[in-house]
């Protein structure tokens, strides 16, 4: 009889296991169609708001007065969330969507404007908090770049805004060609070659040490151990943790690499060495041996040859090019304890672009 019971009341928890299951994705899509939804609604009002005011009834001394009016008419229908803020947001949202969006597919909606044409709708795949951080992004170049990682990586709003904070799309752009410059607005970033997941600087702002405080190297690894899913997608698209400290031994001698990671994109092992101190040219020749040993004696024939990073204070390009011949698969990029100053750094991505757009008319 006991025995019986256990079978029922274990049949009867697996039931319930998959009917939880169920529910709980079932409120995730119904979550995701409202937000959805929501985008386009959000889309839709800022369209009507802005052909009114095309229609000639918008002054610029009344505007404010005409949301403040349609606010309060909303809010007595419909509860909250109809607020000046939130009709100026649709309007900002619908002037920069309608204006930069891509050409249409056959999927996406169509609106009747005030005037009785048909208008194009893009297709929306964000959640409206998503879409209230791109809006504050000026630059379209830069807006669309964090638009097509968030929709790939499938980053939270919360990632997209730190991501956005921590300047992304300038310190990739700073360590790539300006070919490749110009394309992360048109694709984000295509990682087909080592130099592709290499960021300057690389942004260490999450492990909470102080930028004027004392730390040893094995402290900062251990900081990044501590917050390792958060340090890995910040040093970018496909990596995979292996070890800390890993240990080979070679002529009766014992090596540690201080972190070794893989990119399931790349196909590789990237082996990273933590510097707190100034670069010198043993510590390359150092991460030399380590590569020169993966590639001879850990990587498997059908992958790709071994990355070695040196994370350290100051980057130190002239010194590798200088110690390390040209094909060497190593690089060196700096990182830093806090958020990188946003202004310099788009600065000095505009000073790029020009400098190329120059050469291309010469």
């Amino acid at each position: 009889m006991n025995c019986d019971i256990e079978i029922v009341a274990t049949t009867e928890d697996a039931l319930f296991k998959q009917v939880s299951t169920l529910i709980e994705e079932s409120r995730k899509h119904v979550a995701k169609a409202v937000n959805t939804a929501m985008v386009y609604t959000y889309y839709g009002v800022g369209q009507y708001i802005v052909d009114y005011e095309q229609g000639g009834n918008y002054r610029a001394a009344y505007g404010k007065g005409v949301l403040a009016r349609l606010s309060a008419k909303l809010t007595n229908k419909y509860g909250r969330g109809w607020s000046v803020e939130t009709l100026t947001k649709c309007r900002k949202f619908y002037n920069i969507y309608a204006i930069s969006s891509a050409p249409q597919t056959e999927s996406t909606g169509k609106a009747n404007s005030s005037d009785g044409q048909t208008k194009s709708v893009p297709e929306f795949t964000l959640s409206w908090n998503h879409y209230q951080i791109l809006m504050r992004i000026e630059n379209p170049e830069e807006r669309h770049f964090y638009e097509i990682e968030a929709q790939r990586q499938n980053w939270g709003y919360k990632w997209l805004q730190r991501q956005h904070a921590s300047s992304l799309y300038e310190r990739i752009a700073l360590s790539q060609d300006k070919d490749s410059v110009l394309r992360l607005a048109e694709q984000g970033q295509v990682v087909e070659k080592p130099a592709d997941i290499i960021k300057n600087p690389i942004s260490l702002e999450f492990l909470g040490l102080k930028p004027d405080s004392s730390y040893s190297e094995s402290a900062l690894e251990t900081a990044i151990i501590s917050k390792l899913q958060t340090f890995l997608l910040e040093m970018g698209k496909g990596f995979l943790f292996e070890a800390r400290q890993k240990r080979f031994t070679f002529n009766e001698d014992n090596f540690f690499v201080d972190l070794v990671l893989y990119n399931r994109i790349l196909q590789c092992y990237v082996l990273v060495d933590l510097k707190i101190d100034k670069l010198t040219h043993q510590d390359l020749g150092q991460m030399q041996m380590y590569v020169n040993y993966f590639d001879r004696y850990v990587k498997l024939d059908f992958e790709k040859p071994t990355i070695g990073i040196l994370l350290c204070k100051a980057k130190e390009d002239a010194l590798v090019e200088l110690t390390l011949p040209k094909e060497a698969n190593i690089y060196a990029s700096a990182y830093q304890l806090c958020l990188p100053d946003k202004a310099l750094l788009q600065a000095k991505v505009k000073e790029w672009i020009d400098e190329f757009e120059d050469e291309h008319e010469l």
